[in-house]
């Protein structure tokens, strides 16, 4: 076994780096088939390090030195391996220059300096700044940045880099330099670089001091058109940050590149955040309702980051979450505010559930904050992420909105240019509210999803009732014992009327609680974890008719839709049994009133329409069954949405009729967007029952608006309807030239339900539109079948798996970080029934046994195994 698929990392073993870099000049001469990268280095020793080795370790991969200077002096002293540079004996201060080669035109991983589409640009989170030169890359070590780019000028007219502009010159034989400067120290994973052809599109935004910052997107050629939205959304956060956390913009210049070879969303390096065009290009014609949000959050995330993650970075890889999940937390707060915060907070709790819960009864589980890794680009988790931001969210909750933006404040204040770690954080928040908070970092070192399972007693002649609460964690591969969490968990009381008794928190620390409410004249019905106020599962007994009360009345509007949600996954999974003991299929009409009842009640706000009548989803329904049926879930909610579109019909063609409006010009808004996706809702519905209506619909919003167009197709790549090759081939001819409305195009095909989906998605690997070196088309045919299409990937012949785990060793050859993301699916293997079991091991152990396989992949194949 390779040593180097194995070795971990420890947090335990932090120390401090033995040397600090102050300064780095950089000069990139950018060619054709090489680029020369010299870089400059003020080096001292670090006064906090208690080593006496004067030994001086860089790390470097992929890299041809070329030369080294130790203070001006050639420098012969030094050990090459593989990935590191060991310079044998150096002073306590001095000037260390390298001269690399690198070829970024060969660099398929995308990390470090690559191309993409013919323009040059860089990737260097966590660890790719090793792959321009030999450093000290480890986010601890901050300096300040000069950069000097020397390129061609026909060829790469645009040279961007952090920081501010200090200078232009024309250079001989047709190139031209530009010489960047960030004032601020930044470890150097925020380090970016591009060079290219590029369009921008440039506006101004002035804070709330007067100053004035220019803003700058830039996009590839002939996109410019696609780049308001983004800069509309990058004003909105910019004014957001000042108003709710008091942050400035800290330079004269923001920028944003957009480019299409991207393993990432975005990247907020500083100054110069570097972004899939996934998340920035948009346009009525090209983009949906959701991809406007996406770019709105994404944007706003990337933004908030500068104050979240590069004013204050984190100490160690293993704080990932310090800036990730409080920056979500600050993208899911801003998302909230300028669009419908119920259904912000839906589609938060939706990743959460059908990614993170998974995640953490998985083989895959971790803390928050991590006690080891292998390869630090598979943390880049929905724990860490997700559920890092849950775990903000309550701190919030604990603290109160005031002492939240006093501990904030002090944060920024106290850490300003500093690594720090999670437990500095979590001080912060005590410090400013007097709030003791240990037992509640448990949440950053225990790993698994807290079950709360509670039950009530009504005393009618004392007119008490009491909710006794009891928490309990499963354990994980790494942890076997958990102790309680100290979990906020907003409640209401509901009497029989419908009728609001009290709201309240309770603020649970114990394995079990028990909470006594006076005065209450009738038994209630408790509802439970309001907003979803802590990442947890929670069992209560409700009765099917106690649902559809809350469904109907709860105050809490996030608590109406999660009591539809669970009353359709119990009819769901009742009916999966009655389907086993070959009993009819009934829906009671209660259930069909509810829904008629929302439908009528909430006009007023289609949005949130729109999420009531969503059935849950599959892998949601999966999570609630001890050994997944994906054939049943699949057979029954599909029965059940045709039931629903039954029963519902006339009520639904006349919501469709009145709120479908195929040639009216988009407008962005959220009443618009209300409308249309209550429209898509109903459209959904009533493709189960005329496929013609679904055609013409297409037919007429083809030339008016992606949402309309994609809500049609999505419903046609479902049907074995005679148009449907038709309508994907015009689709594709109208698109072919928009490389993410061809994604698109990819994902409908790859998550379609017909039983030859894999026989489509074989096809489409090699037709010419899916590209293997692009993440994009990888995330929207291969990602999307095995994520995001459980019943035919699970087909119990095996094919999905097999064709997965071949697509995923001939992907690791050229891109291992996106590979080890395909693996995921294989992970929850122990979930499924004996057969299917089998033969996900079968690639699991093929995948293991590959003689090439990297270290991303070999690390969750290995941990899934286990």
């Amino acid at each position: 076994m390779n040593n180097s698929l194995t070795q971990a990392v420890y947090l335990r073993d932090y120390k401090v780096s033995d040397y600090l870099i102050d300064t780095v000049n950089l000069e990139f001469d950018l060619g054709e088939t090489f680029t020369l990268v010299k870089s400059e280095l003020k080096i001292r020793i670090n006064p906090a390090s208690k080593s006496s080795s004067k030994q001086l370790v860089l790390q470097g991969e992929a890299l041809e030195l070329v030369s080294m200077m130790l203070n001006n002096h050639p420098l012969e002293d030094y050990e090459l391996d593989k990935n590191l540079l060991i310079l044998k004996k150096v002073p306590s201060e001095f000037i260390l220059t390298i001269v690399t080669r690198i070829k970024p035109q060969e660099n398929t991983g995308l990390s470090g300096l690559y191309k993409s589409s013919g323009n040059f640009c860089t990737q260097c989170e966590a660890e790719g700044f090793r792959r321009i030169t030999y450093f000290l890359d480890r986010p601890d070590v901050m300096a300040r940045y000069t950069t000097t780019i020397i390129a061609d000028k026909e060829k790469y007219p645009v040279l961007l880099s952090n920081g501010n502009l200090i200078s232009e010159t024309l250079l001989p034989d047709g190139k031209h330099m530009a010489v960047w400067e960030d004032p601020f120290k930044k470890p150097c994973y925020l380090f970016a670089l591009v060079a290219g052809k590029l369009d921008c599109l440039e506006d101004f935004f002035v804070t709330h001091t007067g100053r004035r910052v220019t803003l700058n997107i830039y996009v590839e050629k002939g996109n410019i058109d696609k780049a308001h939205h983004a800069m509309e959304a990058l004003k909105k956060a910019m004014h957001w940050d000042e108003e709710k956390y008091g942050r400035e913009y800290d330079l004269d210049i923001y920028m944003i590149v957009a480019v299409s070879d991207f393993n990432m969303g975005a990247m907020e390096n500083k100054g110069l955040n570097i972004f899939n065009t996934q998340y920035v290009l948009a346009k009525p014609e090209t983009a949906t309702d959701l991809d406007y949000v996406h770019v709105e959050a994404v944007i706003g995330h990337e933004y908030f980051h500068n104050w979240t993650g590069n004013r204050i970075t984190c100490r160690d890889w293993f704080q990932l979450s310090l800036k990730e999940g409080l920056t979500v937390f600050r993208e899911q707060s801003f998302t909230g505010d300028i669009t419908s915060k119920t259904v912000a907070r839906i589609h938060d709790v939706n990743i959460l559930r059908n990614s993170q819960f998974i995640e953490d009864a998985g083989p895959l589980a971790h803390p928050v904050r991590p006690d080891s890794y292998v390869e630090i680009n598979n943390f880049y988790t929905a724990t860490v992420y997700n559920k890092g931001a849950e775990v903000i969210r309550m701190q919030k909750m604990i603290l109160g909105d005031e002492l939240y933006r006093q501990a904030m404040d002090l944060y920024f204040t106290r850490h300003d240019g500093e690594a720090v770690t999670i437990d500095d954080f979590v001080k912060c928040m005590e410090d400013a509210s007097g709030i003791d908070l240990t037992q509640f970092r448990l949440w950053y070192s225990q790993a698994g999803t807290p079950l709360l399972c509670v039950t009530d007693d009504y005393d009618a002649n004392h007119k008490t009732y009491t909710l006794k609460i009891k928490q309990s964690c499963p354990p994980t591969p790494q942890q076997a014992e958990k102790k309680p969490f100290h979990l906020p968990v907003k409640i209401g009381l509901i009497d029989n009327t419908g009728c609001e008794i009290l709201n309240d928190i309770l603020h649970i620390k114990k394995s079990e609680e028990e909470y006594y409410f006076k005065n209450i004249n009738t038994k209630p019905v408790p509802s439970l974890l309001r907003e979803f106020s802590a990442p947890v599962k929670i069992h209560y007994p409700y009765t099917d008719n106690e649902l559809l009360m809350l469904f109907k009345y709860d105050h809490d509007a996030f608590n109406r839709w999660e009591a539809g949600q669970q009353y359709a996954v119990n009819l769901i999974l009742s009916l999966i049994k009655d389907l086993r003991y070959h009993k009819t299929l009934v829906i009671p009409k209660d259930y069909f009133d509810a829904l008629i009842y929302q439908i009528t009640t909430m006009q007023h706000d289609k949005l949130l329409l729109a999420e009531m009548l969503t059935l849950p989803a599959e892998k949601y329904i999966a999570e609630h069954m001890s050994v997944i049926d994906v054939d049943a879930i699949h057979e029954v909610r599909e029965w059940v949405a045709l039931r629903i579109a039954e029963e519902l019909k006339t009520i639904f063609i006349e919501q469709y009729q009145q709120n479908a409006d195929l040639v009216k010009s988009y407008q962005y808004n959220l009443a618009n967007m209300a409308k249309r996706q209550w429209t898509s809702c109903c459209l959904m519905y009533l493709a189960l029952l005329d496929e013609a209506m679904v055609i013409k619909h297409f037919e007429k919003a083809l030339n008016h608006n992606m949402t309309d167009t994609m809500s049609a197709l999505g419903c046609i790549v479902n049907s074995n309807s005679s148009q449907r090759e038709h309508v994907l081939h015009m689709f594709y001819e109208k698109w072919q030239h928009d490389a993410l409305v061809v994604d698109k195009w990819l994902t409908l095909q790859a998550t379609s339900k017909l039983k030859d989906t894999l026989t489509n998605v074989k096809k489409l690997v090699k037709h010419p539109a899916f590209d293997i070196k692009n993440p994009n088309k990888v995330y929207a045919l291969i990602g999307s079948f095995g994520h995001r299409n459980p019943v035919r990937f699970h087909a119990h012949d095996g094919k999905g798996y097999q064709f997965l785990g071949d697509f995923v060793l001939k992907l690791d050859a050229l891109n291992p970080q996106i590979a080890a993301r395909m693996v995921k699916p294989f992970s929850d293997w122990k979930r499924y029934d004996h057969d299917r079991q089998l033969l996900m091991h079968k690639q699991l152990e093929m995948m293991m046994n590959h003689k090439n396989i990297s270290k991303d992949v070999h690390e969750l194949v290995s941990k899934s195994l286990n």
